[in-house]
């Protein structure tokens, strides 16, 4: 996984980049300017492009000032570039290449206050005025100016992070940010980049290699990691020949009423795809005839049936909530259902359940994992003003409770017991349709039920079950997708994560 950093890290990676890797700073900035104009020129191939560079005087201007130069010389003729002079500070890059864009002959605008700003004709402006480290709202001239340009209703692309962004903790709805479409970030993606609030200030980010030290980078100590697809190459277990049924686990599904029998079949129907030998739907007796069409290879289970059926020990996993409801019986299910140790999955309904009995959450097993939304998880544990202040929340009951809480987002936040952030990048917008939940915990269960870990069950669902919807969205070009279309495509993607051996 990758070990993401703060502001201060990073700044810590280039420090010791240059120290061992024997590069000055200037060509380290130098090589994250020509990083940053490769993945420019794949956003922007037009040559005739009018670019206009806003430079600070710290070393996120210095970037800009050498993005323009290469830019040039990459036969990018309509650029311009303006230099913003607030402060008389200007850091020692900054310096070393103005130098070098005058020698180069080009021509540069400075700007000393809001009250003479020159016209702007570029189509496209590169954000390079502050940069990553800002650790309070901008304010003065810097704020009139970035609400200026804002206003101008340019495609901007920002230089590693959009100037007044933060690249770590509370993100300020309040706060004055330069508005990107495209972030080109270095060396590691900025941890509030996967925060939803960060759609105010970039709509995409892509990270660039700068040549930092990967080795020192990945020993930093840290709680947030981010999943990689390589994690997952090589987990899911090849099954082998003369194996059966009984070797890949039962999984029990507790779900559905009267009126919400569609979680329970889409969730049995999701851990009957995810690889469960034997699934079980515990589920009322007016759904069993709708179940026996929609998926015949789930056996059905009568409620009245199920406290024996859990004494025998039959079960290897259990996913209990989707459709569930919260009136006295179903509460009476999730109450009866915790008395056994049995690997455990819980949503929907019944975590609105131990919301309301918040007694019954300290009695959850260790490595019990829990996947609430953001509304579930602040009924759970009380309202966050941030999703900052809810992500820490959640790594702070994993830790106290001994549980595995999945945050479920467009970028899931997964917080285990240790005290680890695990940060999942698959999926997307296309995936937001009632039901997809549903189908998650199926295979979370169907993990659980063959013997993986708690861990790397969430991981493997959670990280499959994304990629599957951008499979769906970017190669099928399927706008809104039915979670039904998604766990068809499910026993395909799984074999695609698996082992050689």
């Amino acid at each position: 996984m990758l070990q993401l950093l703060t502001s201060s890290q990073i700044r810590e990676a280039d420090t010791y980049t240059i120290k061992h890797k024997s590069i000055s700073s200037i060509d380290l900035m130098e090589s994250a300017s020509d990083a940053f104009v490769k993945a420019f020129k794949a956003e922007i191939p037009d040559r005739d492009t009018q670019i206009s560079v806003f430079c600070g005087t710290g070393n996120n201007g210095g970037d800009g000032l050498a993005i323009a130069r290469l830019l040039k010389e990459q036969a990018y003729d309509s650029v311009s570039v303006k230099i913003v002079r607030f402060s008389q500070k200007e850091s020692t890059d900054f310096k070393i290449n103005l130098t070098r864009l005058k020698l180069n002959g080009i021509t540069f605008t400075e700007i000393f206050d809001t009250n003479k700003l020159p016209k702007e004709n570029a189509s496209i402006i590169i954000d390079a005025l502050i940069g990553s480290g800002l650790n309070r709202p901008l304010e003065g001239n810097f704020q009139l100016l970035i609400k200026h340009l804002n206003k101008l209703k340019k495609k901007v692309i920002a230089v590693d992070v959009p100037s007044g962004f933060p690249s770590e903790g509370i993100i300020d709805p309040r706060a004055t940010v330069l508005k990107a479409k495209l972030t080109i970030t270095f060396q590691r993606p900025k941890i509030n980049f996967f925060f939803p609030e960060s759609a105010n200030a970039t709509e995409r980010f892509t990270t660039v290699d700068i040549g930092l030290d990967e080795a020192y980078i990945q020993s930093q100590s840290g709680s947030w990691k981010l999943i990689e697809e390589k994690d997952l190459k090589g987990l899911v277990r090849t099954r082998k020949p003369f194996s059966h049924k009984g070797n890949y686990g039962h999984a029990l599904i507790i779900a559905g009423n009267t009126r919400t029998m569609g979680a329970a079949l889409l969730c049995a129907d999701a851990c009957l795809h995810s690889g469960a030998g034997l699934t079980t739907a515990c589920i009322p007796e007016g759904g069993m005839p709708a179940l026996n069409t929609y998926a015949p290879e789930v056996m059905t289970l009568s409620r009245s049936e199920l406290k024996s059926e859990l004494i025998s020990g039959k079960f290897n996993s259990i996913a209990i909530g989707p459709g569930l409801g919260t009136n006295a019986s179903a509460t009476e299910l999730v109450k009866q259902v915790l008395d056994f140790k049995i690997p455990m999955l819980i949503d929907a309904d019944a975590l609105n359940i131990l919301a309301a009995n918040p007694d019954v959450l300290h009695k959850l097993t260790e490595q019990t994992i829990i996947c609430p939304h953001m509304k579930e998880f602040d009924r759970l544990f009380g309202i966050s003003a941030t999703w900052w202040e809810r992500v820490v929340l959640a790594q702070k009951k994993a830790k106290e409770l001994k549980l595995i809480i999945l945050l479920k987002n467009q970028f899931t936040f997964i917080a285990l017991p240790q005290g680890d952030i695990l940060i999942n990048p698959t999926g997307n917008p296309a995936m937001a349709v009632g039901g997809m939940g549903d189908v998650l915990s199926g295979m979370i269960a169907a993990f659980l039920a063959q013997g993986y870990t708690a861990k790397e069950s969430a991981i493997l669902a959670t990280y499959i079950h994304g990629k599957t919807g951008d499979v769906l969205n970017q190669d099928m070009g399927m706008y809104s997708i039915p979670p039904g279309e998604l766990t068809l495509l499910l026993p395909e993607m799984i074999q695609s994560f698996c082992g050689t051996t």
